[in-house]
């Protein structure tokens, strides 16, 4: 099943948007709870043409952070942008100069022949883009602007000013790292990232950087200092690691996909050369099956069953839970990548033609991690009444799994995360089904598979953040933040206040400022 997508918006994706790093007092309808008290971080691209070159992706535009402040009734905001070094270098040139995923930046003609043989090596061997604009991550008790190259970028939660460059490579042999790591109760962060032909050899690897918050202040940042690896998978080809952007994590599992979703390493070394981009070195094998590795935290090694599913393209977990001899897990899965293609520029802006990529859907899978021991080849191992994914074995002690689909037509996954690696209910999400752009965001519960949603006119709401109520009481209580891009003529865009049980207003916010569309927050409580 496909969807189409008509690209006449009223948001323009082309436009370079302005920073407001002045502090900014919105104009508050409503009445928010007195336990709101904390900074909601966004991320996303905010510069998309300097000088006379533009970049051809979204996802590559410039990053532009922008965070909103609660504080005794009141929402503070301010927007700046990451200045690394690839804005510094942008800059500096007049022109886009370094590299993006999307995007293959070439030297000025002007250049001598010394620069371009330089520039020529560092796309050999590339050395990615420091242009953070996907995601805030915590390790420690530093903050950072993430993509999901070796590099990130710390910066000061309050005044969203820039600080240190850091290199995963100083840490740990991985040159692309998930925007997307866990955190467990007591601050610990978990990741995973892909070496690229480390000693020959092409490998994911996980690990885990301790809290140091609370521990020895001189040894305290960066806390990727007591990195920690927890193990590493091979992948299944050696010159063709799969792409990811998410795993997933339970009480005593990891869950990796290894999807047929592939970033050829030989094409990538040539790209520059060859004039092409790195998203073009990334390709989809539709007829290999998606690898599904369920991996013991406590040992470090993946469990005697192999899975397998169909092939799919998987950008984000939602959650997944132990019950009952399982493990189960929820995805939004595609059948195809054509939502990477969805937002190239030249795709957003034409404004008479349509369009296609196929419906995200919310899977749920259900891995048992009993022996198979008596399970005769063809049986169903999924003994879990409340879902009707199943585990078919097959021969050599293979499972065929095959998902529920609990919905379709949404993207961007939050929950409560005191729940996350839990048996929970609730997930908010954007609704795309349209689009690959939401107009509308919605609650979902699980067990019943009822929808509850919010949209306004000509309003484009993000990714719904859920913030829990101090001490609350059930899992849906506190209330969920998304910020609007609001096109109703002589309206300015505002952050939306909701009550997660009902999902109906509570407040909003007005800002006196451009809000521009971003992808993935983070809520720092006011007492961190």
């Amino acid at each position: 099943m496909n969807i189409c997508l008509s690209s006449r918006m009223a948001y323009d994706y082309t436009k370079n948007r302005e920073e407001r790093p002045d502090p900014v007092k919105a104009d508050l309808k409503g009445n928010l709870p007195s336990w709101l008290q904390g900074t909601l971080l966004r991320n996303g691209p905010g510069i998309f043409s300097v000088g006379d070159t533009t970049y051809n992706h979204w996802f590559d535009g410039m990053a532009l952070m922008h965070s909103f402040t609660f504080e005794d009734g009141e929402v503070i905001y301010r927007s700046r942008y990451l200045r690394g070094d690839t804005y510094k270098d942008n800059m500096a040139a007049k022109r886009i100069v370094v590299s993006e995923m999307g995007t293959m930046a070439y030297p000025d003609p002007g250049k001598n022949v010394i620069s371009r043989v330089i520039t020529f090596l560092n796309h050999t061997v590339p050395d990615f883009t420091d242009n953070c604009g996907n995601n805030f991550i915590r390790y420690g008790k530093d903050y950072y602007a993430t993509s999901e190259t070796n590099y990130i970028r710390k910066v000061d939660p309050a005044t969203l000013e820039t600080q240190d460059k850091v290199d995963y490579l100083k840490y740990l042999a991985v040159n692309l790292v998930t925007s997307h790591p866990h955190y467990d109760k007591d601050g610990t962060a978990y990741n995973m990232g892909t070496s690229i032909a480390e000693k020959g050899k092409t490998k994911y690897t996980l690990f885990k950087v301790p809290d140091t918050t609370a521990g020895d202040k001189a040894n305290a940042s960066p806390a990727l200092k007591n990195l920690e690896v927890i193990c590493t998978v091979p992948c299944r080809s050696l010159l063709s690691p799969s792409y990811y952007h998410s795993f997933g994590m339970t009480d005593n599992y990891f869950i990796f996909i290894e999807q047929p979703f592939k970033l050829d390493i030989l094409k990538m070394a040539t790209a520059y050369m060859r004039g092409v981009n790195w998203a073009s070195c990334m390709k989809f094998c539709p007829e290999e099956n998606t690898l599904i590795h369920l991996i013991d935290r406590k040992t470090g090694k993946a469990v005697g069953i192999k899975y397998y599913t169909e092939a799919m393209i998987v950008y984000h977990h939602v959650n997944a839970f132990e019950e009952d001899g399982h493990v189960i897990f929820d995805v939004i899965a595609y059948e195809d990548p054509s939502l990477y293609n969805m937002f190239y520029l030249n795709v957003l802006k034409e404004q008479s033609k349509t369009s296609v990529m196929s419906v995200p859907k919310c899977k749920r899978f259900a891995l048992p991690v009993q022996t198979d021991k008596g399970i005769d080849v063809g049986d169903d191992m999924v003994k879990l009444q409340y879902t009707t994914a199943s585990a078919v074995k097959e021969k050599e002690g293979k499972l065929l799994c095959q998902p529920e689909v609990l919905c379709d037509g949404v993207e961007l996954p939050r929950i409560n995360y005191d729940f996350n690696g839990k048996k929970y209910r609730f997930v908010y999400m954007t609704c795309v089904a349209m689009s690959a752009v939401a107009t509308k965001i919605m609650k979902f519960d699980t067990e019943t598979k009822e929808r509850t949603e919010w949209r306004e006119e000509n309003c484009w709401p993000s990714e719904p953040v859920f913030i829990p109520r101090p001490n609350g009481e059930g899992e849906d209580d506190g209330v969920v933040l998304t910020t609007v891009i609001n096109s109703n003529p002589g309206e300015s865009g505002f952050i939306l206040v909701l009550d997660a049980k009902s999902f109906k207003e509570v407040a909003r916010a007005y800002v006196n400022a451009e809000l521009h569309k971003d992808m993935h927050g983070y809520f720092i409580p006011k007492e961190e």
